[in-house]
């Protein structure tokens, strides 16, 4: 079930769980310290991109991040009401399941407000991945390919090469994409 969570103090608990300091994880992760000080006490807010950044430093996948530790162990069929937040915003990605450490697949429901972009840098994990377009446009780059899609189309690639999402049309994106393993 979608919650509302604290990215700030669960950055900070990851973190402080790996015993390192804000300054080791700026190393690590090569964001300044000032950004991860200022995304901790709440005073900005990560695009998905910058996140991944981060906790790629740590190492943790994004859905390990904002994993909810009472699911079910066996749940099998999901409500759209039961699937887990796992970024929200101009970019919303609503998980099936909770992405508990042991899982090979990761599921995604993916809505892309108009011009939601996942960030200048590009995103970079070791799986593959690949989507469905439902409904709306969605220019994909991975390394120095870009293509819009559009509903029906698809994409299919190595998550190791750099890559990036961005809404180019006046009308909300959706998405239905799989990683494998969860690195996202």
């Amino acid at each position: 079930m979608s919650q509302d969570i604290n990215i700030g103090a669960r950055l900070r608990q990851v973190r402080r769980s790996q015993g390192m300091s804000q300054r080791d994880l700026a190393e690590r992760s090569g964001v300044t310290n000032a950004m991860i000080s200022l995304i901790e006490n709440n005073r900005t807010n990560p695009s998905v991109g910058m996140l991944k950044r981060i906790l790629d430093g740590v190492p943790l996948s994004l859905s390990n991040f904002f994993a909810l530790a009472d699911e079910a162990p066996h749940q099998v069929f999901f409500q759209a009401d039961e699937l887990t937040e796992i970024a929200d915003g101009r970019i919303s990605y609503l998980q099936v399941g909770t992405g508990r450490a042991g899982q090979s697949l990761q599921i995604l429901r993916e809505r892309y407000s108009p011009g939601a972009d996942t960030g200048k840098a590009m995103l970079r994990h070791d799986s593959q991945e690949g989507g469905v377009i439902i409904r709306g446009r969605l220019e994909v780059t991975v390394g120095k390919q870009k293509r819009i899609l559009g509903p029906g189309d698809a994409y299919y690639f190595e998550s190791r090469i750099a890559h990036r999402f961005r809404n180019v049309s006046d009308d909300e994106c959706e998405v239905v994409s799989a990683c494998t393993p969860p690195s996202f």
